[in-house]
């Protein structure tokens, strides 16, 4: 009895350091290809990648060759990701410009004129949740990338919190243990993100 015990044991830890590993091994992954573009083309390539392995696994393709399935993706939506990536880097900038420029008035000009801006903040937040999700789940263009993330941005609320909050607390304990973020990273948002967007495709079917 005793054997049997120490054996599930032995097996679920076995599990377990397995699943951290390739969680290791795709965060530095998604680095050493993010290095390799120059950051600037290689980020965006990467997290499709990445959140494309983390979908074949999730769908049970634990046994997939990693890096080969990293790099053929990152190799075939290379340009396709970094489209998509140039809306959404533009979006930002404009929205760090802005924030920038009403910080930097008077305090009764803030109130009034960060209500907006701040309201555009948290809807291209909900749908940035949604994006690269949609972007490994779906065969679709850039521009209906974006639409079907928005549809699902609208119709799955309950969705968009409970990702908020998995992915917050993420961020608070890598901020209080930065090992954590520097081992596993991107690894852990994608795995967050696509475990809860799938609930939100099941409502597309």
């Amino acid at each position: 009895m005793g054997g049997m015990v120490l054996r599930e044991l032995g097996s679920s830890l076995y599990i377990w350091l397995e699943w951290i590993t390739r969680f290791a091994y795709l965060h530095l992954l998604w680095v050493l290809f993010t290095l390799a573009g120059a950051v600037i083309l290689g980020i965006y390539p990467s997290t499709t990648a990445a959140f494309a392995i983390m979908r074949k696994w999730l769908h049970g393709e634990s046994d997939l060759p990693v890096f080969k399935t990293f790099w053929i993706n990152f190799r075939r939506d290379f340009w396709k990701s970094n489209h998509l990536g140039l809306y959404i880097t533009i979006i930002l900038f404009v929205i760090l410009v802005d924030l920038f420029y009403i910080t930097s008035m008077a305090e009764s000009s803030f109130s009034w004129m960060s209500v907006p801006l701040l309201a555009g903040m948290l809807f291209f937040s909900f749908l940035l949740l949604y994006i690269f999700p949609v972007f490994v789940q779906f065969d679709q263009s850039v521009l209906m990338t974006i639409r079907t993330a928005f549809l699902l941005m609208l119709i799955s609320p309950i969705q968009i919190f409970v990702l908020m909050i998995c992915l917050l607390a993420i961020t608070v304990i890598a901020w209080f243990f930065p090992a954590i973020g520097f081992i596993f990273g991107i690894s852990l948002y994608a795995f967050v993100s696509v475990w809860v967007a799938g609930y939100s495709f099941k409502r597309l079917s």
